[in-house]
């Protein structure tokens, strides 16, 4: 989004633009006159720091993109990002670490805004038997892997639906954030050949009209899962605000069952799987379940 506007006023035209707003709505929004606006967006009048906050508030401008438009004013930015390894974030890495380790025996994972994958817990090891370890070298495209033909895909059982629904979240993402890096990556996903089955497709009436379950065919069988998406509730630092929490959970008695075996299962070397996984910026550990188990 940044390389496509040069001034503040073509910053902020283009995000409302992209919110599908006209000067109208936004100014009765932001309670500012359309006269105003319009001054700011043609260059004719320079916005205060508070002004170009407020607006971007209104407009849900993500934070990274709102310390570009403060930039382009000629501002300093507001908003800090610091490596999640910081002191400053230490509550925060145990807040995720916490929500992780405390998800198991079920999957769970933390991404960044570009899903790459900075933590996962023991629960996730099992599942990736067989993954190409070439897709497992840090940093871990978690979407990549999942559609890879050489990743997961091959064993997502409902692979159309899910493939399907992995694309309409991208696009919602990209929607809100004109991230160009994400744009890439839907095309590179959207190219990627779509292995074929052998297996018939398995029922999903179960679930119509209400979630899109990812079915995973593992050793321990046919696993089925319903996903839930966490993310900091009020962040004003960049890091934070790019990070989610991606948590998996048993969609029949069967999975719930099969998950607690594998749990059972688990082993140093899992452990020490995941944390090759892992992208070392994030500073957290599985120290304390490597003792525990």
């Amino acid at each position: 989004m940044a390389n496509a506007a040069t001034t503040v006023g073509d910053h902020l035209r283009a995000w409302r633009r992209r919110r599908r707003m006209s000067q109208l709505d936004l100014a009765v929004d932001a309670e500012i006159s359309t006269r105003h606006l319009s001054f700011v967006e043609s260059g004719r009048s320079q916005p205060s720091r508070e002004m170009l906050l407020h607006l971007a508030e209104r407009l849900a401008v993500p934070l990274r993109d709102r310390n570009l438009l403060l930039v382009s004013a000629g501002y300093a930015p507001v908003f800090a990002e610091r490596p999640l390894g910081d002191p400053a974030l230490a509550s925060a890495r145990k807040a995720i670490e916490l929500v992780l380790k405390g998800h198991e025996p079920y999957p769970a994972l933390a991404i960044d805004r570009h899903w790459t994958l900075l933590e996962a817990n023991s629960a996730v090891a099992p599942l990736l038997a067989g993954a190409d370890p070439a897709l497992l070298k840090p940093p871990v495209n978690v979407l990549r892997l999942s559609l890879h033909p050489s990743g997961l895909a091959p064993r997502i059982a409902n692979l159309p639906e899910w493939r399907a629904h992995l694309f309409e979240r991208l696009r919602k993402q990209i929607d809100i954030s004109a991230d160009p890096v994400l744009m890439a990556l839907l095309e590179e996903l959207r190219a990627l050949p779509v292995p074929q089955s052998r297996r018939p497709p398995p029922s999903t009436s179960g679930y119509a009209g209400v979630v899109v379950p990812l079915q995973l065919v593992t050793e321990a069988g046919v696993l089925s899962f319903l996903s839930t998406t966490t993310v900091f509730g009020t962040p004003v630092e960049i890091t934070l605000s790019e990070i989610a929490l991606e948590s998996f959970f048993p969609a029949d008695r069967g999975t719930a069952d099969a998950l607690q075996r594998l749990s059972a299962r688990a082993s140093a070397a899992d452990l020490k799987f995941l944390q090759q996984l892992q992208q070392p910026r994030l500073g957290i550990s599985n120290r304390k379940a490597a003792l525990e188990s």
